[in-house]
C-alpha cells in the first residue's frame, strides 16, 4: 500500500503552531527559525490541498477543517511517541531525583551536571531545591544535599565540603568605608548575618570578643547571603567554592588571610538502599571529585 503521509517535520510545525497560537514560540520550542516553521506549514497546506489557518497573519486561527485535521496530526504524532519508542526507552532510561539547597544548586551543580550526565546516557536528572531548616523539603529526592551538622538518622552520610569561612564585601562597600586593614576595623561595618554561617568562630579566632552580630535580615540561604554582600550590604562571611565566581570576578574581595572553621558543613545524603544504585553511587563518587 502507498501511503500519501505529509514530512513528520511539517506535521510537527503544525502542531506547535495550533498550540501556541506563535509562529515564534514554535520556532523556538522546535529550535528552528520562524521561516523554517512558515515554510514548513506552507509546504503542508499545499500537500493537503486546504488551509488549516485563518485569519490575519499572526494570528493563527484554526479554521473548521484545519481543527478536524489537527485532532487527527496529534492523535498520530501521540501515537508515534509512546509506542513502541517509549516502551523501550522507559526501561532503558533512569531518572535520579537529587535534592540541594539553592546556593549549592546554582553554585556547584547547574554548571557541572551536564558533565555527569554525559557519562551516562541512559540517565537523566531532576535538580529540585531543599531547605530544611525552613521547611523546604523534598521527600521523593535520591540524594539530598544537606548544610548542616553532618548528623542525619536513618541516611548515609558523605561530606562533600567543610571549608573554613572568611570576611568578604563588595569592592564599593570597601571604598565607602576607607578599606579594613585588621579585623577590629570591622567595628564599622555592618556584619550580614546568616544563621547558617554565625560570625563566632571567627570572631573568636581573630581575638574579637564581641557578641554575634544583630543585623535587619537574617538569611536562609547562602547565596542570598552572598548577593546582599555584593549589593553593597556589608560584609559577610563565605567560604571559597561557594564564593569563587565574584572572587575571580571582582564582584567580591576577601578582606583578611585570617580565616576560621566553620560550623557547618555540605553533606550528601541518601538512604541505604538508594546509595546501592549504581547511578546514586557513581554521582556520590563524582560529586566528592568536584568538591575535594
Amino acid at each position: 500500500m502507498r501511503y500519501l503521509v505529509p514530512p513528520i517535520h511539517c506535521l510537527v510545525a503544525f502542531e506547535a503552531v495550533a498550540r501556541l497560537r506563535s509562529l515564534t514560540k514554535a520556532a523556538e520550542e522546535l529550535h528552528v527559525s520562524t521561516s523554517a516553521v512558515g515554510h514548513r506549514l506552507r509546504q503542508l497546506q499545499d500537500g493537503i490541498g486546504f488551509k488549516i489557518f485563518t485569519g490575519p497573519n499572526g494570528e493563527y486561527t484554526m479554521s473548521p477543517r484545519g481543527a478536524e485535521y489537527l485532532e487527527v496530526v496529534k492523535s498520530s504524532l501521540a501515537a508515534l511517541n509512546y509506542y513502541p519508542v517509549a516502551a523501550s526507552r522507559s526501561s532503558s532510561t533512569r531518572t535520579l531525583r537529587i535534592a540541594s539547597p539553592p546556593s549549592f544548586a546554582r553554585q556547584i551543580l547547574v554548571s557541572r551536571l551536564p558533565e555527569f550526565l554525559e557519562r551516562h546516557p541512559n540517565l537523566n536528572a531532576v535538580l529540585q531545591l531543599s531547605v530544611p531548616l525552613v521547611g523546604l523539603k523534598a521527600d521523593d529526592a535520591d540524594v539530598e544535599i544537606r548544610f548542616g551538622d553532618g548528623i542525619y538518622e536513618g541516611l548515609e552520610t558523605f561530606l562533600l565540603s567543610h571549608e573554613p569561612a572568611f570576611p568578604v564585601c563588595s569592592p564599593l562597600y570597601l571604598a565607602r568605608h576607607g578599606g579594613f586593614e585588621n579585623p577590629p576595623d570591622l567595628a564599622r561595618a555592618v556584619l550580614l548575618r546568616s544563621a547558617l554561617e554565625p560570625w563566632r568562630p571567627w570572631l573568636n579566632a581573630a581575638g574579637l570578643d564581641w557578641p554575634e552580630p544583630k543585623a535587619d535580615v537574617d538569611y536562609f540561604d547562602m547565596g542570598l547571603l552572598l548577593e546582599a554582600c555584593i549589593n553593597g550590604q556589608g560584609v559577610a562571611l563565605a567560604r571559597q567554592k561557594m564564593a569563587e565566581q565574584y572572587l575571580s570576578a571582582g564582584t567580591l574581595v576577601r578582606l583578611f588571610e585570617l580565616s576560621a572553621p566553620s560550623t557547618y558543613g555540605f553533606y550528601l545524603t541518601a538512604s541505604p538502599d538508594n546509595v546501592k544504585r549504581p547511578e546514586v553511587a557513581d554521582f556520590i563518587v563524582w560529586l566528592k571529585q568536584i568538591m575535594s
